[in-house]
């Protein structure tokens, strides 16, 4: 069975092939149609862009082949390399995502909530993102003003907020979720 190939451009990978991508992201909700900000499930005609740790994810599992602008088919680890060169802090969010996705879960940018994923039990279109998932590493602080303001947006927008503790050294990660309710 042939792979579905993508292209690394810069710090994207393009699915060009419309139905190749239409089924990576019927299988998981990977990437995002060219243009499309809410696209129903696999209904697009339009190349779909993967962020580079979904693309990492996605060839590690050999579930996709990626080329360079010259055609040539990168590894894994050149892909990993590339990453980290354009994206800070690429191995703790990778570990995080990677973590999630292996348990089942549909992770997606968080940006627009102010941190690292939003996570859906079933994908858009389908549920809520009940999650907001902030990562950082073991030796990172944060303030208890940090956790209340995050805790308040979570709330405001009905998630709830998650701490993402990433440790490289032994590859695990740890989560603290909080709840928050009225005295």
């Amino acid at each position: 069975m042939k792979l579905p190939t993508a292209e690394l451009i810069e710090d994207h990978i393009i699915v060009w092939d419309i139905e190749e991508g239409r089924e990576l992201y019927t299988r998981g909700f990977f990437g995002k149609p060219v243009g499309i900000s809410k696209p129903k499930q696999g209904e697009f005609d339009a190349p779909l862009v993967l962020d580079l740790i979904e693309g990492l994810f996605l060839l590690e599992r050999g579930v996709i082949q990626v080329k360079d602008s010259r055609g040539r088919h990168l590894t894994a680890s050149a892909l990993r390399r590339r990453a980290r060169k354009v994206y800070e802090g690429f191995e703790r969010d990778y570990a995080v995502y990677k973590d999630l996705r292996l348990h089942g879960k549909i992770v997606l940018p968080g940006i627009k909530f102010g941190c690292e994923f939003a996570v859906y039990e079933h994908g858009p279109g389908i549920d809520h993102a009940p999650y907001l998932v902030s990562v950082k590493e073991p030796e990172d602080s944060i303030t208890s003003t940090d956790i209340v303001r995050a805790g308040r947006l979570a709330t405001t927008v009905r998630k709830r907020f998650i701490i993402a503790v990433s440790n490289r050294r032994n590859d695990q990660v740890r989560y603290l979720m909080f709840d928050w309710f009225r005295a």
